[in-house]
């Protein structure tokens, strides 16, 4: 019997992310949860050796990696209209839950409760971290787009702002303090730090 999970994975990165907007470049949803996997993990270390916690790096970047599997299904609903009303907000989790449940069928049997657990994620500490992350890369892709001279994103960049700030994480706080100055950086710049 063939299992075409990862088959569906692989399809990722046909999702385009920001549908109602013009980009200066696309961005898929593969490269989306990588990146979002790479700003959780980092925000779950920030946690554990500077704050002191317990959550598990490793655990917070693999949520992240799946965090948005199920929009193979589903694809990518904007901001705006997934949040525009409380029942659309119930009724699209519901359809991310069966979708989640889909994409986990496809697995052999012995396989489905590790990925269940990564695809329908429980644990407080892990999530918020992982929404954070997902944030903060939403956030970074405005600062890329305004930097290219993109002025649509203006608005999408002063609302991630505002929803980073409203999380009230030191572990965030921090990394937009010691990181975020950084970004976005041209070709050019890293080439010029590089030499430096």
């Amino acid at each position: 019997m063939s299992h075409p999970f990862f088959a569906y994975i692989a399809r990722m990165r046909y999702i385009v992310r920001w549908g109602l907007m013009r980009n200066t470049m696309q961005e898929n949803i593969q490269e989306h949860s990588h990146m979002v996997a790479v700003l959780a993990h980092a925000l779950a270390v920030i946690r554990r050796d500077k704050f002191g916690g317990t959550v598990d790096p490793g655990r917070v970047a693999a949520v992240a990696l799946y965090h948005d599997a199920p929009e193979i299904f589903t694809g990518d609903l904007p901001t705006p209209v997934k949040y525009a009303n409380p029942a659309i907000q119930t009724a699209y989790k519901a359809v991310e839950a069966d979708a989640a449940q889909r994409l986990v069928a496809m697995l052999p049997q012995e396989m489905r409760p590790a990925f269940a657990t990564l695809l329908e994620e429980s644990d407080p500490e892990v999530l918020v971290l992982v929404k954070a992350a997902d944030k903060l890369s939403a956030h970074l892709k405005c600062l890329e787009e305004l930097k290219a001279g993109n002025r649509e994103f203006q608005s999408a960049a002063q609302q991630t702002r505002a929803a980073l700030d409203a999380f009230h994480l030191p572990e965030l706080d921090y990394f937009l303090a010691e990181f975020l100055p950084a970004f976005p950086l041209t070709l050019d710049e890293l080439q010029a730090d590089a030499q430096a």
